[in-house]
């Protein structure tokens, strides 16, 4: 029997993965809904093919254009905008999965939808547990969702966690690749340009999250959903840079005892474990050949040159909205940078000047959040601003 998948992001780089991931396996899966921002060219192809009974666009415009470019290819799908329209992608009765990869804090709020109706997600938007970890994670208890990580790395813990039990972990040891500029200087790094930090050197990912692996900013937010995922203090979280992105994390136990994922960096192996749990596809990859490898090497991060990944640790600790400002901040930075309204090293800067200013709210329900995000973003563009 095939599952019914409904995809937040489906024009995204994770969401685009998803789909070669079910045409792959037609017979395991099927295309229930599918949501996205502005890309309704990519959304248009993507419904042709994959025939969604539901879709979602950012905005009416969008979704009118949507429907003039679907004029003539036989049945439309019900096309609609906007949170509402998110919301029903997310919690379509007929689907039993839904993957939450929009980019951002744009994807709390339908991924919460998705777990309040009792969904399995599979989660790509890390922000969604950054922003708002201690809610969603209550929410899924409270309404009987199953949370499977699709990030690479937090898929790795998770398959590295199975069979054996909590209490016998030590710590939890993330990978990262170091982005391009790991062996910049902070004066090189003063310099640096979109266009270079947009040259990830393994992975294929979307803007954004290739600007936050730059900065180590990426591994920040996981550090921060980590700790929400798995239950485990942020000091029990430490990170390692790994160039060569084979091993995606480890677990290490109170025995010495650590257990590592590897393969090849491709994310259509933890999006087809997500898709599949408990089961494993053979998707088509290729196979890690680790005697022409030779090597795996590994680093120390350097938070003197990457302060943000200092700042993530810090934000975590200090809990409550302080994350929701954290990530707020980075969003509204990292769009200044590849508007090429700040430098490189601006990014954390600003974040860093928008956490001091802030005064944490403990225990935030979900309006104080979004209003610690609202704030941190209207901060975040004064910093940004240009000097007068």
């Amino acid at each position: 029997m095939k599952k019914a998948v409904n995809i937040l992001g489906s024009t995204g780089s994770i969401g685009v993965s998803a789909l070669e991931v079910i045409r792959q396996f037609p017979d395991s899966f099927e295309v229930a809904a599918l949501g996205c921002g502005r890309n309704v060219q990519l959304l248009a192809e993507q419904i042709r093919e994959f025939q969604p009974r539901v879709v979602s666009v950012i905005d009416e415009p969008h979704a009118r254009n949507l429907a003039t470019l679907l004029d003539g290819a036989g049945p439309l799908p019900e096309i609609l905008h906007g949170r509402e329209g998110f919301a029903r992608v997310a919690t379509l009765e007929q689907s039993e999965i839904v993957v939450s990869a929009m980019v951002g804090a744009a994807g709390l709020l339908p991924t919460l939808e998705a777990i309040r109706s009792g969904k399995l997600v599979a989660l790509a938007n890390k922000e969604t547990m950054v922003i708002a970890g201690r809610i969603v994670t209550e929410a899924a208890a409270e309404h009987g969702a199953t949370i499977l990580p699709v990030d690479s790395e937090h898929s790795a813990i998770f398959q590295a966690l199975q069979g054996n039990h909590p209490e016998n972990l030590r710590r939890i040891l993330l990978t990262a690749s170091g982005g391009p500029f790991f062996s910049l200087s902070s004066e090189e790094l003063a310099h640096v340009t979109p266009e270079q930090a947009l040259r990830h050197p393994n992975w294929t990912m979307g803007r954004k999250i290739t600007i936050d692996s730059a900065t180590l900013m990426n591994k920040g937010l996981e550090v921060i959903e980590a700790h929400w995922l798995f239950g485990v203090p942020v000091e029990q979280i430490a990170v390692h840079i790994h160039p060569e992105s084979i091993i995606h994390s480890m677990v290490e136990y109170i025995d010495g005892s650590v257990i590592a994922q590897m393969g090849i960096p491709d994310m259509k192996i933890p999006i087809a474990y997500a898709l599949a749990y408990p089961q494993r596809l053979p998707v088509d990859s290729p196979a890690l050949d680790l005697f022409r490898l030779q090597r795996l090497t590994f680093f120390p991060p350097d938070t003197d040159r990457f302060p943000c990944l200092r700042l993530a640790f810090e934000s975590c600790k200090a809990g409550g909205t302080m994350p929701a400002v954290l990530n707020a901040a980075n969003e509204v930075a990292v769009s200044a940078f590849l508007e090429k309204r700040i430098g490189f090293l601006d990014i954390a800067r600003t974040i860093e000047g928008v956490m001091q200013k802030h005064q944490v709210i403990a225990g935030p329900d979900l309006d104080a959040v979004l209003e610690a995000d609202g704030w941190a973003r209207c901060e975040a563009a004064r910093w940004c601003a240009p000097q007068k």
